[in-house]
């Protein structure tokens, strides 16, 4: 198997302890590379320095293969988030959505289920809009075991961008 590097978009505040543990699930693999994980206080500090948040994403974009949304409940409603996922199909990324929801976080337990962030964008279809959702896998990291599946997720995810 290809080593993959991946971009993780999630809801920082809200689920930045389920996302932990599901990266570093990942990153502790032969092969499972992803970008550096940043911390409030960089993502505060990005705000503010010339092309912002926007340039900060690009940099983390680039080099990776694959952009994983990891969701809770709140993070369909993120800005950030929806931007990432715009880019990440712009540049031809693989794209897949893992649904945390049920990871428990260590302080507050599992949290209320949150809708699939890629089901906000639609693409043309024969003539009809397609959300894009409908056109990457969606995954349960409880259910569909993602601790054992995520790297067979984000090889098909890269496979079928041509990556």
């Amino acid at each position: 198997m290809v080593a993959r590097r991946v971009f993780f978009s999630f809801h920082y505040d809200r689920d930045v302890r389920r996302v932990v543990q599901v990266r570093n699930s990942w990153v502790v693999r032969p092969g499972g590379e992803a970008q550096p994980f940043y911390d409030k206080a960089e993502f505060e500090e990005a705000k503010k320095r010339a092309g912002g948040i926007e340039k900060w994403i690009e940099e983390q974009l680039k080099g990776t293969s694959v952009t994983v949304v990891l969701f809770g409940a709140e993070t369909y409603d993120r800005e950030w988030v929806r931007h990432e996922i715009k880019r990440s199909y712009e540049l031809g990324k693989g794209l897949l959505a893992i649904d945390i929801h049920s990871v428990k976080d260590p302080q507050l337990g599992i949290d209320r289920q949150g809708t699939n962030p890629l089901s906000y964008f639609t693409i043309k279809q024969n003539g009809r809009d397609v959300p894009l959702s409908n056109l990457y896998g969606a995954y349960d990291w409880v259910r569909d075991n993602g601790y054992v599946n995520m790297p067979a997720w984000i090889e098909t995810a890269a496979k079928a961008a041509g990556r």
